[in-house]
């Protein structure tokens, strides 16, 4: 197991090259990796607003806007 201080010691560039190695190899497990049920319920509820004809969907520069920090 790799120590807490010896991530603080990394680069951030190092950080997120561990990141990116880290996710891949969870990526590959594929279906051993489960989600939790939350995320079905959300994703169901949103179906559910688009079959109904109520979903809204934003265009990508919309939606960077709305994650713009508030300045």
């Amino acid at each position: 197991m790799i120590a807490l201080s010896e991530i603080q010691r990394m680069s951030v560039e190092e950080r997120l090259q561990a990141i990116e190695l880290l996710w891949d190899s969870i990526s590959r497990l594929g279906d051993a990796v489960g989600s939790p049920a939350w995320h079905g319920e959300i994703l169901s509820a949103r179906r559910a607003k688009v079959d109904a004809g109520e979903g809204q969907f934003l265009r990508l520069s919309e939606l960077r806007d709305r994650l713009k920090p508030a300045s």
